[in-house]
């Protein structure tokens, strides 16, 4: 099912979805602008258009292609003042997995930046980061403040951020719901397949580090 919804603040922004866990083991501090992937990318996603299986029904959203699975629906999120699609949306196994592509230098990569940038603006609304290394990598978990409802009497909850380098591209997802809680493996695990997924369709067409890849509505099978 695909949905759309307006957003009002740039998914750049957008705090709906979550991150990650740790190692005992210290490193060595990476160059600001190294590129952060799973040592098994290529094999295992997130994929370049050029490494995807060209057999599977793919959904076409532009920048982003999403391979569909039971029980996955998906948003397109609308930036109200222009209604530009600036994020897909997916709900999958009690989570809530935000996806964006930027564009991305050719030898460097923007996680490790964009990753101090989320703690620093996290940290300004009062709440709280962790970083951890897992297979995508570096990741954040975070406790974000919130609403205080009957539901959520603390106002406070949980979300995750992960990111990965490609080829000229940089693929940030934000994760809400099960898959954000630590130590819920089950939950990160599932969520983490789907993000693993997605393919990301870079282009030809030069573009300046960090703009967004643009998205489109799907077209409807036997239309175009």
């Amino acid at each position: 099912m695909i949905r759309k919804k307006n957003s009002t603040a740039p998914a750049t922004d957008a705090v709906d979805v979550v991150e990650a866990e740790d190692t005992a083991a210290e490193s060595v501090a990476e160059p600001i602008d190294a590129k952060s992937a799973p040592a098994d990318r290529v094999e295992g996603g997130p994929y370049d258009e050029s490494e995807a299986n060209p057999v599977r029904p793919y959904i076409d959203l532009g920048g982003v292609k999403i391979l569909p699975r039971e029980g996955l629906n998906l948003r397109l999120e609308v930036e109200e003042s222009t209604q530009r699609i600036i994020a897909v949306g997916l709900d999958y196994a009690g989570s809530t997995l935000q996806v964006q592509a930027f564009a991305a230098p050719r030898s460097s990569g923007l996680w490790h930046e964009t990753r101090e940038q989320i703690t620093v603006g996290i940290n300004g609304q009062g709440g709280k980061v962790r970083e951890v290394e897992t297979v995508l990598g570096p990741e954040l978990f975070a406790t974000l403040p919130g609403e205080v409802t009957t539901e959520n009497p603390g106002g406070a909850r949980a979300a995750r951020f992960i990111g990965v380098d490609g080829p000229r591209w940089f693929l940030r997802g934000v994760i809400a719901g099960a898959g954000a809680e630590e130590g819920n493996t089950e939950a990160i695990e599932a969520i983490d397949d789907l993000f693993r997924s997605v393919v990301v369709v870079r282009g030809n067409t030069p573009m300046p580090p960090r703009d967004l890849l643009a998205l489109k509505m799907p077209v409807a099978p036997g239309t175009e």
